[in-house]
């Protein structure tokens, strides 16, 4: 689609800007428009459909990564008010239309990923697995968009409906193995790819926490509380409150969602936190609320690395300074080195890939200019020459690599440049 003028004014001014570092330059250029020049269709409804890249459907969370650095110029831009306003108006639609279903068609085309899932699939699913993040990501794209332009107009009936069931779903699944209806199968031979327990996964403790089947990677989670998603609904659940407060003058549903927060919020302290022998106290990937916990990160947002980012804690926390240690150490099992890179990758991809993302998101986290200078000068070495960013490569050989159009590994790279730029690092 055509650019909307302030998406192009910045381009050309960036160009300027960046004409010292030419390949730098040539990575932006392609990197920052990507989603809107590839990924993103305005339906007759009104709505905006935007499309992950290599895969024709549209997840909640990818969505709004792939938009989040055009908020900013959107207070002034008629053309990206629609577009924006338009992926929210889509999103607040896909979850009343199921809460519980991470990616979804264009239409009711009945196309799906594995039309062999047992999770109650219907015609506009692409994808049934409940992912906690799923639902955070579009509350937290309506409340950036309301609050940087001063629109309040995508806070419609249909959102506040979706709103009230992001409420109700999180509520249900702090007692998931007592209360949810959800399920989910695959057949398959990676364990990765389903939840054990006939799909209900294995048994849960109450902590105040919400259940989640599936990590931001779409891996099943080990154990069904994962910490950085919760982090995520405890911010997610005080724009809530704002929202409710401010524009739909609702004191109840305000009160139902601080509620949550205080409850998720005690659970991530008392049962998120493990004492590790090397790092101190550290944030724990995952628990049950029954002892157990899954010490580790991946590169999907939200994990661990990205904490500051979704707005939990700051960089200078001491528990996430710990943990970013842990995070950046072999004690991570899905840390990776080589000669080219190294940094996060995740189960999800072939063993010792390191991901663009995530080294996107350690420079983004960072408060230490060197270390973002050095991930800007690997990530732009390891872009295989394509002049975009991939998903998973591996550090030995960064030609070898996952997922040639992915937008959203695109757009974080770009949020990283804008904030390299802004602090004159680049």
């Amino acid at each position: 689609m055509k650019l909307p003028a302030s998406i192009e004014q910045y381009l050309n001014d960036t160009d300027v800007r960046l004409a010292h570092h030419p390949k730098l330059q040539k990575l932006f250029r392609n990197c920052f428009p990507n989603t809107l020049e590839t990924t993103t269709k305005l339906l007759d409804d009104g709505t905006t459909f935007v499309f992950t890249g290599d895969i024709p459907a549209m997840w909640l969370r990818d969505s709004v990564e792939q938009v989040i650095h055009y908020v900013p110029f959107a207070k002034e831009d008629k053309e990206l008010q629609r577009i924006i306003g338009g992926l929210i108006a889509r999103q607040m639609f896909y979850i009343n239309i199921d809460p519980y279903t991470n990616a979804f068609n264009e239409t009711a085309n009945d196309k799906h990923y594995r039309a062999t899932d047992h999770c109650d699939l219907s015609p506009w699913m692409w994808e049934r697995k409940y992912e906690l993040d799923s639902l955070c990501f579009p509350v937290k794209l309506a409340y950036s968009f309301w609050r940087a332009t001063g629109l309040n107009s995508v806070f419609d009936e249909a959102s506040y409906q979706a709103l009230n069931r992001v409420l109700q779903v999180i509520k249900t699944e702090q007692r998931h193995m007592e209360q949810s209806p959800y399920f989910f199968v695959r057949q398959t031979i990676q364990e990765t790819e389903t939840l054990q327990n006939d799909g209900k996964g294995m048994p849960v403790n109450y902590t105040g926490m919400t259940w989640s089947g599936f990590r931001p990677s779409d891996d099943a989670c080990l154990f069904g509380y994962n910490i950085p998603s919760n982090m995520f609904a405890v911010v997610i659940l005080g724009y809530i409150r704002e929202i409710a407060l401010e524009v739909f003058k609702d004191e109840r549903m305000a009160e139902r969602a601080e509620k949550l927060r205080k409850e998720i919020d005690y659970g991530i302290r008392t049962y998120g936190i493990v004492d590790h022998p090397k790092f101190g106290k550290i944030y724990a990937y995952e628990t049950d609320g029954f002892g157990n916990y899954c010490l580790m990160d991946d590169a999907g947002t939200p994990g661990l690395l990205s904490i500051p980012y979704i707005g939990y804690v700051s960089a200078e926390d001491p528990i996430y300074q710990n943990t970013r240690r842990f995070a950046l150490s072999f004690d991570n099992p899905f840390y990776f080195e080589g000669k080219f890179a190294k940094g996060i990758g995740s189960p999800h991809t072939p063993g010792g890939y390191v991901w663009h993302m995530a080294l996107s998101m350690q420079a983004l986290t960072s408060t230490d200019d060197q270390e973002i200078k050095e991930l800007i000068d690997t990530l732009i070495a390891t872009d295989a020459d394509t002049g975009y960013m991939h998903e998973g490569f591996h550090p030995d050989n960064p030609a070898d690599f996952s997922r040639e159009w992915f937008a959203w590994s695109n757009s974080l790279f770009a949020s990283l440049i804008v904030k390299a730029m802004d602090k004159g690092i680049v």
